[in-house]
Parts: structure tokens; sequence; C-alpha cells
């Protein structure tokens, strides 16, 4: 019976008989048991015993294969979710006892090598959380597994079983980044050497006197060549991560002199003729092979010192120097075939994937690598170095510069690469004919691609080489590029390779006065590329690789012939230029055009011809990865062509929407289609609007909540949709306005798109403030959510928006509009954070000495909060003490702000507050909001007038400067008030954005007010609601400081 409807936990009771048909029908071909049976087992997920009873039904041999290892399955992933104990709803201590204790017998004693892997990841993954605390003895319990009594047990499967758990345990605690786990690691990995050393070196004997003289039994060298292949991968991994300096331990020298011997004894065994070696065991020996020759590499790469001091390091560079050399001797011949066609001499059918042999010439020449690192750059470290670490170093590196990298040898390196590595085999000719998109994407060896393909490690090789012994290699290599680069040469493949070289080392060679590339461009390379030929298509692929390489590092090259050769290698018609040329040329013309030094006009004559070409070409390849270089291509040409492109936009654009309907769920491909866009919308500006129509609809089904491609286009489509805003001319589409729903859901704290969707609202209330302000509700209620949740930088953000809806209706409605906006504030709780925070400064800052406390504000967000009070001041005084009280009155069942008069503790912090801000524009803002409270006439700013006066002088001082030219005259004047419109209008095109955010800073009341003025009608004002200046100087200035009132009058304001 299967359970085909879905239930709660508690209804379906977790018991191992329920668990069986649960997982039965989960395991099942029926896709709806299959969905039922993955519900119900989600919703036992967070039950006690859950996780123990998968492991019952595990160690129950008897049940069917797909429920066991459905069973494992589901606990390694309870394992990753809930054994840790900080975890929610983490698997309780006796549980994961029971769990414990069963593990490592059911791993060993498991038949199915299925299982016993998924086990054995289960084991390490616990070990993982559990060593050496919780779990200090699994080790040790491992290795009395070990014992050397099992090594001739006729049964060799716990042997196995054993060492493939041993084998995950180390590779799970080797990736370990607490120093803690390591240091554990570290302390066991002596005994586990030299356990896993002896049964390697037992084995190995074993099988390696079968395959050399065909004594002992076949089978139990097979099942031995399996055995000393989990050991040896053991001890790879344990080398490399379980010692600081392995070169310092006797039993990893003794360990690596064998596998020194080995190696070279197992090369022999394969390359050799015996016919006791069938292909299984052959298999097996290149995997040892393969193993070995990742330990050398990992120990130059992990412990370049290390490798330096163990036995014959250097030897061993050169005998992997000597197996790349014998490979590179077969890479074929330097002329290619002479048939119609490329790749059809042969030689590719006969190669099946990559050898042995490639794959110990890759790790070959990633040791020398490893090696010239070692002498030339090294690695930094910020670890103590103790004074045997550094002379280890410092011999390291003199053995490997004596010893090994002579310039003889780099010569002979430099030689073998260029000649024989670089040129282009049967197979890669083959498989550029057939898999023309595959074989171009492998050639572009980006990232850590190189790594693994023999070609890219060796241009990576040559450059190093080049890079550190430019004098002495650079001579040999252009001596040779003199007798190949000419046009009577028809060598193509022989050139090809030393143009890759040219190419590769541009860098090194650009200011090199012997080699003129300029002369090589106009003279043989122009030619070259119209060769019509059968091969010269080679040479045409990398005329766009080199010229990709040098334009970036070369200046004053023939812009324009470069911009010919692109156009015609980009042609389809000429039949030499398949499909990788005009890719590779697709690609290249990226570096070529994105160069600081590019100029728009010289261009010009071959957009229309290059753009058509390109597009063409993303139509006819099928990868995405290579629409989508090809789209970055034509991103970055609009781009650096800027207001230029718009006769050639329609082109553009005309391509964009077929590739976005084929692109479906590519949503790679989609974030370049929003990237050309935003370029687009960039270089075009206000002409840009007319692509609306498209634009639009991809925005917004990028940002809709409910769309699927969202998670993966909703930060391309937020750039595109601020690009769009700031292109946008006033007044705004209805298109443009009903986007602005999406913005509000958006304003959430975790949100990673809070800072693009701040910056898109600043955006729409320069553009359509009246709607804003109509809406201010739905934005006040989440900023009132973020301000003092979010860091200072996002806070800062949405004052500075709650400041610009202030000044915006200011501007639109004045006092009237700004008391609306100021009772929107208040009802949608925007004031109260914002008071509390500044009344916490408050009190903090009344506290001294040992008991002083902290805000919880920091100075520039409190900066940002009076930025706040004081745009509602100097719109209405009256109307910012009234919201203040309202404020308070609000605050006062919930006990969040004290009652009494508000406004005398916040002029106190803001007086205080004043030193503080250091902004100068900031600082005059506070000074008009301080000043404007005297038209109230009220005591609790009159009682303050000593700290206005300093205020006043230090902001007068501070701003107003001599205009006069005229010498005896003085003409003082407020240096942030603007008198000119369009004193601060860039002398090029200007955003409509921009535009709008210029108009409305002139309007601002800190570039419109002069301080002097303000102050002195402020006072009269005051002086006149006091009685008179009688009054005033009698009640009022006498309290002043004397200083205070002559430093004030000084300054001639009244």
């Amino acid at each position: 019976m299967n359970f085909t409807i879905e239930v709660p936990a508690e209804a379906n009771p977790l018991t191992d008989q329920t668990l069986f048909h649960v997982l039965q029908s989960a395991s099942s071909n029926n896709q709806q048991q299959v969905k039922s049976g993955a519900q119900q087992l989600q919703n036992w997920e967070k039950s006690p015993g859950f996780y123990s009873s998968l492991q019952s039904l595990l160690l129950n041999n008897s049940l069917p294969f797909e429920v066991r290892y459905l069973s494992v399955i589901q606990l390694k992933n309870g394992i990753d979710k809930y054994w840790r104990k900080t975890a929610a709803n983490a698997i309780q201590k006796d549980e994961k006892d029971l769990i414990r204790s069963r593990s490592l017998e059911s791993g060993i004693n498991e038949p199915d090598r299925r299982l016993a892997l998924q086990i054995s990841i289960v084991i390490a993954k616990v070990t993982r959380y559990e060593y050496p605390h919780d779990w200090p003895d699994v080790l040790d319990s491992v290795l009395e597994q070990l014992q050397p009594s099992m090594g001739i047990s006729p049964n060799s499967l716990p042997l196995s079983r054993t060492l493939l758990i041993l084998l995950y345990i180390i590779k799970e605690l080797s990736t370990a980044k607490l120093q803690r786990s390591r240091a554990s690691l570290q302390s066991a990995a002596p005994n586990v050497v030299k356990v896993a050393g002896n049964i390697y070196v037992e084995r190995v004997k074993t099988w390696m006197t079968f395959l050399t003289t065909g004594r002992c039994d076949e089978g139990g060298a097979l099942e031995s060549i399996e055995i000393s292949l989990l050991a040896l991968q053991i001890l790879r991994r344990l080398i490399i991560s379980g010692y600081n300096f392995p070169n310092r331990h006797a039993e990893i020298q003794g360990i690596w002199r064998i596998l020194v011997s080995h190696f070279g004894q197992m090369l022999a065994l394969v390359h050799g003729s015996s016919s006791l070696v069938g292909n299984n065991a052959r298999d097996f020996i290149e995997k040892h092979l393969i193993q070995i020759s990742k330990l050398h590499v990992n120990m130059v790469q992990t412990h370049p010192a290390g490798y330096a001091l163990l036995p014959d390091s250097t030897g061993l560079a050169k005998a992997y120097w000597g197996l790349a050399r014998q490979f590179g001797e077969t890479l074929g011949s330097q002329t290619p075939t002479p048939s119609a066609k490329l790749g059809s001499d042969g030689d590719a059918g006969n190669d099946e994937g990559t050898s042995t042999k490639e794959k110990l010439t890759l790790k070959g020449l990633l040791l020398i690598r490893g090696c010239l690192k070692m002498v030339f750059n090294p690695a930094q470290t910020f670890k103590y170095q103790k004074d045997e670490d550094r002379e280890e170093r410092k011999t390291s590196k003199e053995i490997m510069g004596s010893d090994l990298l002579s310039g003889e040898f780099a010569r002979e390196v430099m030689e073998t690469l260029v000649t024989r590595f670089f040129v282009f085999t049967a197979r890669d000719l083959k498989e550029w004919e057939e898999e023309p998109d595959e074989w171009e994407k492998t050639q572009e060896g980006g990232g850590s691609d190189w790594e693994f393909s023999v070609r890219c490690c060796s241009e990576k090789l040559f450059l190093d080489l080049m890079i550190n012994y430019k004098d002495m290699l650079m001579q040999p290599l252009l001596t040779v590029f003199r007798n190949v680069a000419t046009v009577q040469n028809t060598e193509v493949l022989l050139k090809d390779s030393i143009y890759a070289a040219i190419g590769l080392a541009a860098p090194v060679l650009e200011r090199n006065l012997e080699f003129d590339f300029g002369f090589f461009l106009n003279n043989t390379l122009v030619q070259e590329v119209q060769i019509p030929h059968s091969g010269y298509n080679i040479l045409r692929r990398r005329a766009a690789v080199i010229l990709g390489q040098w334009l970036p590092v070369k200046e004053g090259l023939n812009r324009p012939l470069v911009y010919q050769i692109f156009q015609h290698l980009l042609d389809r018609d000429d039949q030499l230029n398949d499909q990788v040329v005009r890719v590779t040329a697709g690609r290249q013309l990226k570096n070529v055009v994105d160069p600081f030094e590019f100029a728009a006009e010289p261009f010009m004559p071959y957009v229309p011809n290059i753009l058509g070409r390109l597009m063409v070409l993303i139509q006819e390849v099928e990868l995405p990865d290579t629409k989508m270089a090809l789209l970055n291509t034509i991103s970055v040409i609009v781009t650096k062509m800027e207001q230029h492109i718009s006769p050639f936009a329609d082109q553009i654009i005309s391509l964009l929407p077929p590739l976005w309907d084929q692109a479906g769920e590519e949503y790679l491909m989609k974030q370049s289609i929003l990237g050309i866009l935003s370029a687009l919308a960039t270089s075009m500006q206000a002409e840009s609007r007319r692509y609306h129509p498209l634009i639009i609809p991809l925005i917004q089904s990028s940002i809709e909540p409910s769309s699927e491609s969202r998670v993966y286009l909703l930060e391309d489509a937020l750039e595109l949709w601020s690009t769009v805003l700031v292109q946008t001319a006033s007044p705004a589409s209805s298109e443009i306005v009903s986007l602005v729903q999406y913005l509000f859901p958006m304003f959430e704290v975790a949100s990673e798109t809070l800072r693009k969707a701040l910056e898109i609202t600043e955006l729409y209330i320069y553009l359509i403030p009246s709607e804003f302000l109509a809406s201010a509700a739905l934005i006040f209620n989440p900023f009132g959510l973020l301000l003092g949740s979010v860091k200072p930088e996002a806070s800062g953000t949405v004052t500075s928006l709650v400041e610009l809806l202030i000044r915006s209706a200011d501007r639109l409605g004045g006092v009237s509009a700004v008391g609306d906006l100021t009772q929107s504030m208040l009802s949608f709780n925007l004031l109260s954070p914002l008071l509390y925070g500044l009344h916490n400064a408050y009190l903090a800052h009344q506290t001294t000495g040992p008991n002083r406390t902290k805000p919880s504000i920091d100075g520039i967000i409190e900066t940002d909060y009076l930025n706040i009070c004081a745009r509602v001041a100097v719109a209405s005084p009256s109307l910012f003490v009234s919201a203040l009280d309202a404020t308070i009155a609000s605050s006062m069942p919930s006990g969040n702000l004290p009652s009494g008069k508000p406004i005398e503790w916040l002029l106190t912090e803001w007086f205080s507050h004043m030193d503080n801000i250091g902004h100068p524009a900031h600082k005059k803002l506070s000074c008009l909001a301080l000043t404007s409270f005297l038209e109230t006439g009220q005591p609790w700013i009159l009682s303050r007038l000593q700290s206005l006066m300093t205020v006043w002088t230090d902001v007068v001082t501070e701003l107003v400067v001599d205009a006069s030219l005229e010498e005896g005259k003085v003409d003082y004047r407020d240096s942030l008030v603007y008198n000119d419109r369009n004193a601060h209008k860039p002398d090029g095109p200007e955003a409509p954005a921009d535009e709008r955010r210029r108009v409305l800073d002139f309007e601002n009341p800190v570039h419109r007010i002069d301080v002097r003025v303000f102050i002195r009608e402020k006072l009269a004002v005051a002086v006149e609601k006091c009685g008179g200046m009688e009054a005033f100087q009698t009640e009022w200035v006498q309290n002043v400081d004397e200083d205070v009132v002559t430093a004030f009058g000084a300054l001639g304001v009244v």
C-alpha cells in the first residue's frame, strides 16, 4: 500500500513502517506518489526521531535499494540543515548519539558501492560538526579497523569501505576554516599517515609484483590496486592539509620518496607493452599517476617552500618538463592539411577525450608555474614568521633559482611552448569545424578554466616567463617573429603560434623600441587577413585576437585601419570568415573600442556595417554564453559612442525583442539585454524616450512581485529603470508613473534592492512631485520603520528624501502643503522615531564620567534628523512646534517620549550639536531654523539668545565673503546663495533629471536666503514682539555674555 494523500505530521505519526511506505512512494515512478511522499517527508523533517528512523531503514539490507538510497539522501540533507546545535529545530542529543553509534558499522559492512559512498559522506559531515569535542574517538575508531590483520583478510570489502570513510572524513576536515578544526586534524595526521601509508605501500607491492612478474593472484592484484588508490587519495589530502610544514616531518619525506619512485615505475608500466597490464589495471594505474601529480602540484601551490625542500624536488620538476616536452612533440604538424575543410586529416579521430599523458603534461605546466611564482612572486602572509620559516623561504628560492629556473631552462620552455603547445592540433582543427561555438568558447580561457586546458595553461606560463625573463627571452622571440612574419611565408600554423606569443607578450613588448607593432599592422597583418587561400582563416582569427591584445596597451596605432580589419573579419559573405573567425572578431572588438583613448568620430563610418554583422552573428550562434559575449560588445560600443549612437539605435533595438523571446529562462541573456537598453538610454539621453513602449513592459515584467524572473532580473531592471528616469523629460508619461506602485514593496529593511529603490524614489520625487506628495502616506510608513534600523548611509538617504518632499511641498503649495505633509508624517509615525532618537541623544549627552551613556544614534544620523526638523521650521516655525507637541502627545501612551515642553530639550540638544555639523549647507540650514523661532517671541528661544548669537557668529564668519572687486570697497555676500539659475548648468548636454535637480536646488532656502539678511529680519520681529529695542535689551540682551555680544556686533549684521 502506498500513501498518496498528503497529511500533516501529527495526523500521520512517524513509525518505521509508515516511513518505509512514504519512502517507497517518494521513490516510485508515479509522479503523484512522488509528490505526496516528498511532502510527507518534508512534514516529518522537524519531528524527533525522524533521522534515526531513516538510519534504521538504511541499515536493513533486506529493503529495496531505492528505499535505502532515499533514506541516506534524506539523512545527509538533514545533517546539513539540523545537526548544528544552533540550528532551528536542531536534532536532539540522544538522537545524535544513536546515529553516531551506528554510523561506522553501517558504512564498513555496506556491500553496495553507491550506498557506501553516501554513508561515508554522512559520517564525514557528522565528523565535521562533532570532532573533536563530541566525537573525539572517531578517527581512532576508524584506524582500529585498519589493522594489519585486515590487510591479509580474504574479504577486502571492510578494508575498502573503511578507507572510503576515512577519505571523506579527511576531505571534510581539510576544508574546515576554523583553527580549532585544523589543529585537530593536524594532531591526528601522523597516525593516519602511518596507517594509510603502510596500506598503500603493501598493496602497491602486491599488484606491482603481479604486473611485472605474473606472480600472485590476478583477482587479489585488482583488489589491491583499488585499495591502494583509496589510500593514496587519503595521503594526498592529508599531506597538504594536515601539516603546516610538511618538509620538516620524517614520515612525509619518506612517503614523498616512495611516491616519486612509484611515479616513475607506474609511468613505465603504462607506456610498456606487458600483456599483464590489461585495460582495467591500466585505468587504475593512470588514476594513481594523476593522484600523485595532484599531490605534487598541490604541494608547490600550498607549501611552496616545503616543495622545494622535499627530496629531489627540482629533479621532479625537470622530469615533468621532460614529459611535457615529449607530449609536445606529438602535437601535430605546422602546416594545415591541404584539404578544403579543416580538421579532416584523420588524426583527430583517434584521440577520444583527454589522454593521461595530456593530463600529466598539464600538471607539469602547473608545477613549473608554481615554481616560478615561488621565486618571482611569492605569496605574502600576515602570519608571524619565525626565523626558521624565513630561512626556509629564502633557501627554497635559491634552490629553485639555481637548480631549476636557469635562463637556459626558461628559454627552452618558452621555445617549446611557442613552437609546440601554441600550434593547433588536428583535434583542434576538427573541433573548430564540427563544434565552432563550443571550441571558440574553450579558447577564451577566462576565469579559472585555464587550469584545465594545456593550451590556456601554456599561455599563462609563457606570459610568466616573458615577464620574469624579458631581457633574456625578448630577443629570441623577436628574431623568430621577424623570420616568420612575412606575407610570403605560408606556414599558417607556425605563424599563428608565433603571433599568439606576440599577442600574449604585448604588455612586455609594447615599450620595446626594437619592435614596432604599428609597422607589422600596416604592412603585414592587413595583407594577411585578405589572403583568400585555404587555412588562412586561422590567421584571420589570430589577427582579431592579437589586435584585441595590443589595442588596450599601445597608443597611436592606426585605428581606422583596425576598424576596417574587423569590418572585414565580420563579413559573412567571405567564405574564409567562418563562424569561429567572426565570433572571435566580435568578442575582441570589445577590447578594441573599450580603451580610454577611443574616439567616436573615427569609428562612425564603420558602425552600420559592424553593428549589422554583429546582430546577424548573434542570431546565428547557438550558445547563450556566446550570444551574451557579443551583446556585451554591442553594449560597450553603445556606451563608448555616447550620443553618436543615436542614428543606429533603431537598428540595435530591432534585434532585442526577438532575442528576449528566444532567451526563455536564460536569464543571463535577459540581463545582457537589459544592460544594452540601459546603455542606450544613457547614450541617447532624452531621445531614448521613443523606446519607452518597449522598455517599460520589460521593466514591469522584471520587477512585479509575482514575476518568476524577478529574482534573476530585478537588479538589472532597477538599473535600467533608474537610467530611464534620469533621461525622462517632464511631464512623465502615464506608463512611467504606473511603475511607482512597484517601488513600495522594496522598502524593506533586509531588502538587497533598498539602495537602488531609494535612488529611484528620489528621481520620481523630482519628476512627479505632486503625485508623490499625494501618496506620501505610502512612503512615510515604511520610512518610519527604516529610521534607526538601517546603516547610517541608508538612513541618510531616507532623511534626504523626506527633506526633498518637504522642499517640493513648500515650492508647490507653500506653508499649507508643508502642513499637510507634516500631518502625514505625524499620522504615519515618521516623526516619533525621529524625535525618540534625538531625545535619546539628549539624555546621553547629559551624562558624564564613568556613568556616561552612548546615544542610540551617531552624530551623522543626528544631523540628518535635525535637517528634517529644520526644513519644517524654516517653512513655518509655529507649524513645527505644533507638530512637535502633537507627536509627544500621541507617544505618551506608549511612553516612548517624555511629557512636558519638548521644544526645551530639543533646543538644548540642537544647539549643543551645532559644532558637530560639518557640511556648511547643513549648518546654515540649522542656523536658519533656529533663527526662525525668534518670530514666535517665546521665552524658550529668547532665553537662548547667547547660544543663538554664538551660532550666528560662527555661521556668518564661515559663509559670508567679500565679493567686491574694487579696492577700498566691501560687498559682503553669502557664499551659498545662488544668484543665477544657470550658474551650475554644464557646458555639455544635461540630463533631464539633472536639470530638475538644478532648478529645485536653486529654490532651496539654503541657496536663496542671505543669512545676514535673514538674521536681521528675524531679530527685528523679535524686538517688535518684545515691545521695542529697549525692552529687548533689558529683558534678554543683558543676560548675554559681553564678549559674545561684541563678537556678534563686529559682524555688522545689525
